[in-house]
C-alpha cells in the first residue's frame, strides 16, 4: 500500500513541498517576532526616543504596551517549549 500511496500522491509533491517551505518560515518569522532579546532591545530603542522627543508619551506608551505583550507571549511559549 505504501508504494501505491506513493505514486498516487506523487502529483501532490510538488504541493507538499511548497507547504513545508511556508511552514519554515513561518516558524522562523515567529521565532523573530518573539525573540525575547529583540524585544527587549526594541524597548529600549523606544525608551530612548520617548528621551529625545521623537516620540511622543502617548505614541510610546502604544508601542511599549505592544512589545510587552509581545514579550509575555514569548515567555509563555518559553515555559510552553520547556514542558
Amino acid at each position: 500500500m505504501g508504494l501505491l500511496w506513493n505514486l498516487i500522491s506523487l502529483p501532490l509533491a510538488p504541493v507538499r513541498g511548497t507547504v513545508w517551505v511556508a511552514e519554515q518560515v513561518l516558524e522562523e518569522a515567529e521565532r523573530q517576532y518573539y525573540d525575547a532579546g529583540a524585544i527587549r532591545r526594541q524597548l529600549e530603542e523606544v525608551a530612548a526616543a520617548r528621551e529625545s522627543g521623537e516620540l511622543r508619551d502617548d505614541e510610546a506608551d502604544a508601542l511599549e504596551e505592544q512589545l510587552v505583550a509581545r514579550l509575555i507571549e514569548s515567555n509563555r511559549r518559553s515555559r510552553e517549549e520547556g514542558r
